[in-house]
């Protein structure tokens, strides 16, 4: 599948404010949550239609409205819970899923500690959301996660994305496809994302 860079003046615009250091937690969550229902509506380009027809205070008239598979998200925790009321504003019947992960600090890798998806993920087109793609570590195990539960049409959507956590999460799942707002220059010797803008989820809930 491979990535999409979403370009738009208000995207770049929301973001440049996103970055900056001074930002408050308020305004933080409140652009998180605006960039994420703007990147939802490219997201959901694909979405399929069939025409129905409808009447109008005037007359009888013929028009679309969406068909075939149904939308799940799954905000990968706990940063992820920014990115999911602005995807519900646009698609507010969507199911919602939870995965929860921590780092093993022997092995450095992401544990899932908790999952709860829809029953019919096999069924559904499912959107992980997570504003960060930094090692892409967190982002491979969600889609394991998705895939072990029967998911087949899986996409994620990232604010930032660091070439190397890219460049995994394509390697060990080439059929999702990823949609970012900025891919940025690196990842520093922390696993930073540069120039990136911090730790999200501490930036989205005040904490350090």
């Amino acid at each position: 599948m491979g990535y999409t860079i979403i370009k738009h003046p208000l995207i770049d615009h929301k973001m440049t404010i996103l970055r900056k250091k001074e930002t408050s937690s308020m305004e933080f969550r409140q652009l998180v949550n605006e960039i994420a229902t703007l990147m939802g509506y490219e997201v959901t380009r694909d979405l399929e239609t069939e025409a129905v027809e409808i009447e109008t205070p005037i007359a009888k008239t013929m028009g679309k409205m969406i068909s075939g598979k149904k939308i799940g998200i799954v905000p990968i925790l706990r940063a992820g819970l920014g990115m999911l009321e602005g995807l519900l504003t646009i698609i507010p019947a969507a199911r919602v899923g939870h995965i929860g992960m921590y780092r093993d600090p022997e092995t450095l890798k992401p544990v899932t500690y908790y999952s709860k998806l829809p029953k019919d993920v096999a069924s559904r087109q499912m959107i992980i959301v997570d504003p960060m793609l930094a090692t892409g570590g967190s982002l491979i195990e969600a889609i394991d996660e998705l895939k072990r539960n029967g998911a087949k049409n899986i996409k994620s959507i990232n604010l930032l994305a660091a070439p190397e956590g890219l460049d995994a999460v394509l390697e060990a799942h080439p059929d999702v496809e990823i949609y970012i707002a900025a891919l940025d220059e690196k990842l520093n010797e922390d696993g930073y994302i540069v120039p990136g803008l911090g730790d999200a989820g501490d930036r989205l809930f005040g904490t350090k």
